[in-house]
């Protein structure tokens, strides 16, 4: 698939999403593109959130938000989506309208000027409270255009707002394909340390398994890493951590730091180092003719994302920080393995047994678990009532592309594959356990994000984190596409319905929906028709206004998707009293 197959297949993708006459197509663009930015390890869990205004003759605009877990960093992003179904550039005085516009935004919110302008019932309100009260402790903030045209220019000069540095950046719809087109978002990771540090660091070279790796040892120089960390940011992390825990307190984080700032020559011996997997590695000799690494691709920290990160906020924070004495023991193993989903395998495994104290991504390494494997099996031979369709479950994260890739080798078959298997049929194994927590009532789980509920999910299977899984059969998967298709059915209803935080509303419906008419839903029905009713759908726009109410009233002022990951919000809204179900619902037998 070539890039202006990928653009037609992203339009598809959205136009699928949105409720039939939806103007809110840039909403669901925003939400596509932030979702993938979070799987990769670029954001945090992201929250969709639609504001356009004006304060004095300024036009401010925001399409969305994530930050992380201590509220230490934020992205901001904005959206411009035209539909497109050509390759068309986007001139860069667009982009930097759009970066000016959230920017002002971000600055109003920052100053306290933004809050008194809103009106108590807006439902920004509590994100520009939130970002005003946390925006002095913030260790990071960027702010992310997004578009489905092509950009010059994908990144522009660090802004200095209100006392800190905001990186801007543009997420487009080529460097959206590049991550899609690779399978693995470390294509962008280059790194030259000839010109980082003025020469190739000195290593010892390792042959490895034959076409599975090999590995060298090194040492890189703390301002090398803090550098490379600086230009990256989290994208580094994203076989490791998602985002850097937290220096406030007495931590392993606060004592790296501690020795940054008052030993930086004894960093290497009270270290532990990191490690790193690459896709390419170049050699050249060093000065005195030893090898040495001149050139990484693909360079990801899988162990060792508190000492990176650490580096790089230590000076930060503390300019007089002397990194030039510093250096970072590093093992780096150059991955040779040419099956995609073999490579992803070896990546957990290195990323799980590397790990000690850090927290990995649980939906990464659990694609092998017994559960995965059964529902991937009875996806593959469980057709739509039609006879030709199937959906389709992606164990592994890439393989609905790769087989599109492998058996789509012509534009018709490939034509044919996307009709029998669409994008729109695609599960993911986070997916799933979103679907399946909210239908059983946990929408304060699945508020969590994907990656914190998938790991509830796992852990409420039993065994070994679903080692010894309940039977499933064709009956019981039925049953879970069903579930598939009342979310999704709901969340494309929802979408336009209200300006922010659909995700939580969406969730919470779902499971007032299965408390009040679970064991009445006819299940085969909704299999069968491959869809919902518009008389289950009216009645579930009913309750998703009610739930909407319910959750804003009890926040109390709180961050309503923050307040929704409470299970406080969860029994309130649960136990809420609620307009009772029509009586011409086909599905509720």
């Amino acid at each position: 698939m070539d890039l202006s197959e990928f653009l037609l297949e992203t339009q598809t993708e959205v136009r699928a999403q949105m409720s039939d006459g939806s103007p809110f197509a840039e909403m669901v663009f925003s939400e596509v593109v932030m979702q993938h930015m979070a799987e990769i390890g670029m954001t945090f869990e992201p929250v969709v959130c639609h504001f356009t205004g004006k304060f004095g003759n300024a036009v401010l605009r925001l399409s969305g938000y994530a930050m992380s877990d201590e509220a230490d960093q934020l992205d901001l992003f904005v959206s411009l989506y035209d539909g497109v179904d050509e390759l068309t550039p986007v001139p860069d005085a667009d982009t930097k309208m759009a970066v000016e516009q959230c920017i002002r935004f971000l600055s109003l919110c920052a100053e306290g000027k933004m809050a008194p302008k809103l009106d108590p019932s807006d439902e920004v309100l509590s994100l520009v409270l939130t970002i005003q009260e946390i925006y002095n402790g913030l260790e990071q903030v960027r702010v992310y255009v997004l578009t489905d045209k092509v950009a010059k220019a994908k990144s522009f000069k660090t802004r200095e707002i209100a006392g800190k540095s905001v990186r801007l950046e543009v997420m487009d719809i080529e460097r959206l394909y590049r991550h899609w087109s690779e399978g693995k978002p470390r294509d962008e990771l280059v790194v030259d340390f000839i010109k980082v540090s003025g020469s190739p660091l000195p290593c010892v070279y390792v042959p490895g398994e034959p076409n599975e790796y090999d590995y060298a040892l090194t040492a890189i120089p703390g301002e090398a890493l803090r550098f490379v960390y600086e230009k990256f940011g989290s994208r580094l992390l994203e076989a490791n951590v998602r985002s850097f825990l937290s220096v406030k307190g007495k931590g392993v984080n606060a004592g790296i730091q501690n020795t940054l700032r008052t030993n930086p020559g004894h960093f290497m011996a009270y270290n532990n180092g990191i490690v790193l997997v690459a896709d390419e590695v170049r050699y050249e000799k060093t000065d005195d003719g030893a090898m040495g690494i001149a050139w990484m691709k693909g360079m990801q920290i899988v162990n060792g994302g508190q000492t990176t990160a650490s580096l790089y906020f230590a000076k930060k924070k503390f300019p007089e920080t002397d990194l030039s004495r510093v250096r970072v023991p590093a093992k780096i193993i150059v991955m040779r393995e040419n099956d995609p989903a073999r490579e992803e395998a070896l990546v957990s495994d290195i990323s799980r047994f590397a790990n000690s104290q850090n927290a990995v991504r649980q939906s990464d390494l659990s694609a092998n678990k017994p559960f995965h494997v059964e529902v991937e099996k009875l996806s593959l031979t469980v057709y739509c009532p039609d006879g030709i369709g199937r959906w389709f479950y992606e164990r592994a994260a890439g393989s609905y592309n790769t087989l599109l890739s492998r058996e789509g080798t012509t534009p018709a078959k490939l034509k044919v594959l996307k009709e029998a298997i669409p994008p729109s049929r695609k599960i993911t194994k986070t997916d799933l356990a979103k679907y399946i927590n909210a239908w059983d009532r946990k929408p304060d789980l699945v508020s969590l994000g994907s990656q914190k509920n998938f790991d509830r999910f796992m852990a409420s299977l039993s065994g070994d984190e679903g080692a010894d899984v309940p039977m499933l059969g064709v009956a019981e998967y039925k049953a879970m596409i069903a579930k598939t298709r009342i979310f999704k059915d709901t969340q494309k209803l929802v979408r336009p319905m209200f300006q922010a935080f659909q995700a939580n509303v969406t969730a919470y419906v779902v499971s007032v929906l299965a408390d009040r008419l679970g064991d009445k839903i006819d299940l085969d029905r909704i299999w069968a028709r491959q869809g919902v009713s518009q008389e289950l759908l009216a009645q579930i726009a009913i309750w998703a206004r009610e739930v909407n109410d319910v959750i804003h009233r009890t926040a109390g002022g709180r961050m309503v998707s923050e307040w929704a990951k409470k299970p406080e919000c969860r029994d309130a809204v649960l136990g809420a009293t609620y307009s009772a179900p029509a009586e011409n619902i086909p599905e509720v037998r």
